[in-house]
């Protein structure tokens, strides 16, 4: 009994090939994705990083206007807090002390991947 050529199936060779190329193209994908992911989440910390900027310039403003006379480093630092809280990270304030600038760093809490970290400068 003879199979019309409709009937038939694929051989091993065109299976193989169909293999390699997937392999192939997996192979770059794969990498790629997890590239983007891990920037996705450190860009998500520099919007952390951004909100605490914000925060102490709004904290720079207030005690200025509340004590008439430009804050610094340290005692701004300790009105916004050592340490806090936005979103599902976590900001912490560090001063330099040759410079007077504040650097704020960004950690994902509860498993939340992706750190990043910036400087704000003292207002001169």
């Amino acid at each position: 009994m003879s199979l019309r050529r409709s009937q038939r199936g694929f051989t091993l060779i065109e299976l193989i090939a169909t293999l390699v190329i997937l392999g192939v193209l997996a192979s770059i994908a794969i990498p790629k994705y997890y590239d983007i992911t891990r920037e996705s989440q450190n860009k998500a910390a520099l919007q952390a990083v951004t909100e605490g900027k914000a925060r102490l310039s709004m904290q720079y403003a207030r005690l200025f206007l509340e004590n008439a006379s430009p804050p610094g480093a340290t005692s701004l630092v300790l009105a916004v807090g050592n340490t806090t809280s936005v979103g599902d990270y976590t900001l912490s304030f560090s001063t330099i002390v040759a410079t007077s600038d504040i650097i704020i760093n960004a950690s994902g809490k509860g498993g939340v991947p992706g750190t990043n970290s910036g400087l704000w400068l003292l207002p001169k």
